[in-house]
């Protein structure tokens, strides 16, 4: 689920503001640090946060709300592995893993392992698990998991121009991939990187 600029303003203010308030802070005090004067219009927002897993409600305490942290014991979700060569299918495995917090972004996240070496000049290799943060956009420049014609994930550097999309990898050896604007979704955006030496 794609948050609006407001959800997401108000994700980081309770994330900013986790060290300050002992307890949660109540809708009064949002509507306050937020500059709105109406709860109803928070409350919408506040929902679709719930909604997105990354808060939750509090029964029966007049304070509502508290964040779900996402690095909690559980995990995140390891959805198997996606090519940083030729694409390749990204299968939904959905176990959790273990991740710390300083390589998740603010948003849901989730885990896959790389296969191919074409992301090798940006210190991605064969084999690396990557944190992806879920989102639909990103910025040129950015190392997205591309979803290709709505049949193949990939892991590329973006650019994004009028009409078209271009997937360039991090290996001088391979080619840049070009396809049509509509062809391509963004799945997510590289956060963090797991390495064994095992």
């Amino acid at each position: 689920m794609q948050l609006t600029r407001r959800q997401q303003e108000i994700y980081q203010i309770l994330r900013d503001n986790l060290d300050h308030y002992q307890q949660p802070p109540t809708y009064d005090e949002l509507c306050g640090l937020l500059g709105l004067k109406s709860r109803g219009s928070l409350h919408k927002h506040i929902q679709a946060l719930v909604e997105a897993g990354l808060v939750e409600p509090m029964a029966g305490l007049k304070r509502g709300i508290r964040l779900v942290e996402p690095g909690a014991e559980e995990g995140i979700p390891y959805l198997g592995r996606i090519a940083a060569g030729r694409p390749i299918e990204a299968i939904a495995e959905a176990e959790p893993m273990q991740v710390p917090d300083q390589l998740l972004g603010k948003g849901p996240c989730y885990v896959l392992q790389v296969s191919g070496d074409s992301m090798i000049d940006d210190g991605i290799q064969d084999g690396d698990y990557v944190v992806i943060e879920q989102q639909a956009q990103a910025q040129n420049g950015d190392i997205v998991v591309a979803l290709i014609r709505n049949e193949e994930a990939t892991l590329k550097r973006i650019e994004q121009r009028p009409g078209e999309v271009i997937l360039h990898p991090a290996n001088p050896a391979m080619s840049a991939m070009v396809y049509r604007a509509e062809e391509v979704r963004i799945q997510g955006v590289l956060r963090g990187l797991l390495r064994s030496y095992i």
